[in-house]
């Protein structure tokens, strides 16, 4: 993980620790690494945002930031960060710059930046950058004139976006009740009408953003809502998107939440008996459910584990031709068609099977058995988060867990790549054992990491 980048892109509180000047030299430093890797004469670069209040006050600094070194932007609104991925390939530009920061609160946001192939910088472009800003190797080549770029807005994005997605569709979805959750996000520009024009019976909800509502009480990350309102109003299936829609969890008509590990597993077994499951393969990461693994094993489905992240799921699909990979949160990238993870894509997806298969969700979903898991989130400093693996105290914690739990579970403690979080994951057969567990380790972290 880099000095400004994470897993996935530079994020922070908007205004203070992602700054509009820190934003205008991101768009400078990426202009300047580009141009050592394009042929182009003057580079173009898109740039979309999520609802957040701060996305208009970093996408015009970023943007001044290109332009005063010479790119010419284009600016799409408010838009999913899958549409940028898509849209930056199809239109043939230089890059794509996304402004949110996904499922976090309206106070976080973030940059994400995708090459002109659709795909997130690689770790040594990010370096670059970095260098670029924090080391001041070299001076931003500063245009005047008319060499200075210019700021133009795009008015067809959301159209060309949804009329993508329109077409991973295999049929009509006419007679199925669906709601669905927008956590007040991109979402709430192209879900509603994506799915009306593909012949769902529509109900949405939290649709209505204001600045400052996105992923409160709300989304994939508030999934209890969209629980309770598919139970109380007999819908057949829900989705929940997070802030920028690139994440998927759905519910069941009884209301009961389908993760990612779940999506992933009935995706995984229909392409296979499609014959379109590369290696008969699929990519998760080490926090995949162990009732997942246990589901591929008994369908003859390999199963590739990375660290926690997409890029680092996307960089084994791309490295072996894979072609699904994801992970429990929702984030599943389906490299036929996109080059990131994308919430209604993936929607799209599970909504051909049940079409081509008939049979519900529910009826889908319950043939993987998932096994207890407990989850918490411990909030360190960020001196605290980067001495998690060198601490005695709790090397021992976890091994005193992992041995009670033998072969019947396992722990998994790592630091978060996005926020001063340390989350702490246990599984196993015994509910109340893992949740004891999870307590004991996360209140050590706690104490070491302050």
């Amino acid at each position: 993980m880099g000095r400004l980048f994470g897993t996935d892109g530079a994020r922070g509180i908007a205004n203070t620790e992602i700054s509009c000047e820190l934003a205008m030299k991101i768009g400078r430093a990426t202009a300047m690494v580009l141009s050592e890797n394009t042929v182009s004469k003057k580079l173009k670069v898109l740039i979309g945002t999520d609802t957040r209040k701060s996305a208009d006050m970093l996408s015009s600094a970023i943007a001044a930031g290109f332009c005063s070194v010479g790119c010419d932007v284009l600016m799409l609104g408010v838009v999913p960060t899958p549409a940028v991925a898509f849209l930056v390939k199809e239109y043939s530009y230089d890059a794509g710059v996304m402004i949110s920061a996904s499922h976090n609160p309206c106070e976080y946001n973030g940059i994400k930046i995708f090459r002109s192939n659709g795909y997130k910088l690689p770790d040594d472009m990010e370096e670059r950058i970095e260098a670029i800003i924090l080391d001041e190797i070299m001076p931003p080549p500063l245009k005047v004139g008319g060499e200075v770029g210019s700021i133009t807005s795009g008015k067809n994005a959301v159209k060309d976006y949804i009329h993508h997605i329109e077409n991973t569709a295999v049929a009509h979805f006419y007679g199925m009740r669906i709601a669905i959750d927008c956590a007040n996000g991109s979402a709430s520009e192209t879900a509603n009408e994506l799915f009306r024009r593909l012949g769902a019976e529509c109900t949405v909800i939290n649709c209505k953003p204001d600045g400052e509502n996105i992923n409160a009480a709300s989304g994939s990350t508030h999934i209890e809502v969209l629980q309770e309102y598919v139970r109380k109003n007999g819908f057949d299936l829900g989705f929940a998107f997070d802030g920028d829609a690139d994440r998927l969890l759905c519910v069941d008509s009884d209301g009961k939440l389908v993760d990612g590990d779940k999506i992933i597993a009935i995706c995984s077994k229909a392409m296979k008996q499609q014959g379109r499951l590369n290696a008969n393969t699929a990519v998760v990461t080490v926090m995949s459910n162990m009732g997942l693994f246990k589901f591929f094993e008994e369908n003859g489905i390999n199963c590739e584990k990375t660290k926690v992240g997409d890029r680092y799921v996307l960089e084994r699909m791309l490295e072996k031709g894979y072609h699904i990979g994801g992970e429990q949160s929702g984030h599943i990238i389906f490299l036929d068609y996109a080059t990131t993870g994308d919430g209604q894509l993936s929607a799209v997806q599970l909504l051909n099977i049940i079409r081509t298969t008939g049979r519900s969700l529910k009826e889908l979903a319950d043939e993987i058995e998932i096994y207890p898991q407990v989850l918490k989130n411990v909030r360190v400093s960020s001196l605290g988060k980067l001495r998690l693996t060198s601490d005695k105290d709790i090397k021992i914690a976890i091994e005193a867990a992992e041995k009670e739990l033998g072969e019947n579970g396992r722990v998994l403690v790592r630091a978060s790549g996005t926020e001063p979080l340390v989350r702490v994951m246990l599984e196993g057969k015994d509910q109340a054992q893992i949740e004891r567990l999870a307590e004991l380790i996360s209140q050590v972290v706690k104490e070491r990491l302050i």
